[in-house]
Order: C-alpha cells, then structure tokens, then sequence
C-alpha cells in the first residue's frame, strides 16, 4: 500500500498560478491528481493547463478572486457536478502591499491602514472564504483535507513586512482553529494544516531579495546567512511536504504548520 498515493484525488488550488503554484499543481498532477487551478491571470493558468496536460497531466483552470464568496461558489458547483467531490484544498493565495510595510527610514506613523487591512483581506480573509465555501463538500463527504499556507513571518515579526506577518500569524491561529472545528464538528476525517515556506524566489519578492544582475541584495544575504542549509528554497522543494498533508501518509496528522525552510526558523547564534 502506498500511504502517498494521491491518484485521483480532485485537488482545488487558490494561487496556483505563483511560482510556487505552479511547481506545485505539475507535481500533483504528475501524481494523478486531478488538479483544479484558482487564480485571477486567465492567460498564465491556461498556460499551465497546457503544460500539465502536455506532460500526461489532469488540470482545469478557473479565474476567480478569493474574496468574492459568490464567484468562489460558482466556481465549487462547476467542480461538483463535473467531479462530483473535492478531496483537498490548498489555500495559497496571498501577497503583499507597499503601504503595508514599514522599510528602513520609515515607522509605525507611516504604515497604511488601508493597505494594512487589505493585506489581511487577501492573505486570511482569503483562506477563511475558500475553506467556508470548499471544505463544504468534504464536511457533506465527512473526509478531506485543507492546507493553508503560512509564513516565516507567522513565528516571529521579520522588519518591514508589518502587514503580511500579522496576515499570516492569523492564518497558522486559524488553521489550529479549524482543526478542532473540521475533526469534531464534522468528521475526524476531514484535516487542517499548513505549511510554512521558507525564503523562495517569486515574482513578489525577488526584486526584494536580488538585484538587476541577479546577485543578492543586503536582506537577501541576511536571509542566507541566517538559513543553516546555506541556500533559498526550490519551489519543487514543497511538493513532497503538500503531497504528504493530503494522502493518507498524514491520516493521524491535523493542526500543525509544516515548516519547509533550510532550517531558517531555528537559526540560533
């Protein structure tokens, strides 16, 4: 028996168009998982389709907007009646705002609170609304199993990105909520947990974390410095930590936030 076998599993994926959507959304399909892609750029995630089905791969794409319950909902019934269940979710929809960053020469009197709350919209009003709207068949099915994706910044408040770390700090608190909530109201079946990546290069943070000429730039390097593996992550990197939360190789596993990142979070002098 193969605790990690995901074939055929319908698995639904907000964000999957990032860098780490996408190299995740290509393994599970390689896996015989029938990947269903969220996202809000038609052309990349009909891209991505492609080139899943290009290599043997099962995808769908959706455009769609987490924070628009009804479209979400639309979106949930055209998977249920051409699927007819939802296995897994993985909420991976997210980002971050200027305003909502306090950079150096700047403090706490010049962070907006309109982005600030835009932030937390889009990265935890964002995972609540998917897991109300998808996690509604599972708890019909009494089994499944949602991954939510927190941060580095969730264990500990990382300078400048004010906003997105409150975000995601709320993120792994729901996520433990919600364990409790899925097992007990629900079914036992039916598993909550995250994942928390490390430092990957994406189209967010890479002018952050790398200059025009490809070399890192000073939080660039503080990051390697403080990561014991000596190197940022490769998106390719989490899909065996992903794979393993929503087979039943993680069946007695629910409440926790699996951290996939060089060992940066327990970096000590």
């Amino acid at each position: 028996m193969n605790l990690f076998d995901i074939k055929g599993k319908v698995v639904v994926m907000t964000g999957g168009t990032g860098v780490l959507g996408r190299a995740i959304c290509s393994h599970l399909a390689s896996e015989g998982a029938i990947v269903v892609i969220l996202g809000r750029k038609q052309e990349v995630g009909d891209a991505l389709v492609q080139s899943i089905r290009k290599a043997g791969g099962i995808a769908e794409f959706h455009a769609c907007d987490v924070l628009d319950k009804s479209g979400l909902e639309k979106v949930r019934d055209a998977i249920l009646k051409k699927h007819k269940r939802i296995d897994a979710l993985l909420n991976a929809a997210g980002g971050n705002m200027p305003g909502a960053t306090i950079p150096p020469g700047k403090t706490i009197f010049d962070l907006s609170v309109e982005d600030f709350r835009r932030v937390q919209d889009l990265n935890l009003t964002g995972t609540i609304l998917p897991t109300q709207v998808f996690m509604q068949p599972m708890a019909d099915a009494k089994k499944g199993s949602v991954v939510n994706f927190s941060s580095m910044s969730a264990f500990r408040p990382l300078t400048r990105v004010a906003g997105y770390g409150v975000a995601k700090a709320g993120v792994s608190n729901f996520t433990a909520f919600m364990a409790t909530e899925a097992a007990t109201k629900f079914s036992p079946e039916i598993r909550v947990n995250a994942i928390a990546p490390g430092f990957f290069l994406t189209e967010q943070n890479r002018s952050l974390l790398t200059n025009a000429d490809g070399s890192l730039t000073a939080r660039g390097e503080d990051i390697i410095r403080q990561t014991p593996m000596g190197r940022m992550g490769k998106p390719e990197e989490l899909c065996g930590t992903i794979q393993y939360l929503i087979s039943d190789a993680s069946k007695f596993v629910t409440g926790t936030v699996a951290v996939v990142d060089g060992g940066f979070n327990v970096f000590s002098i």
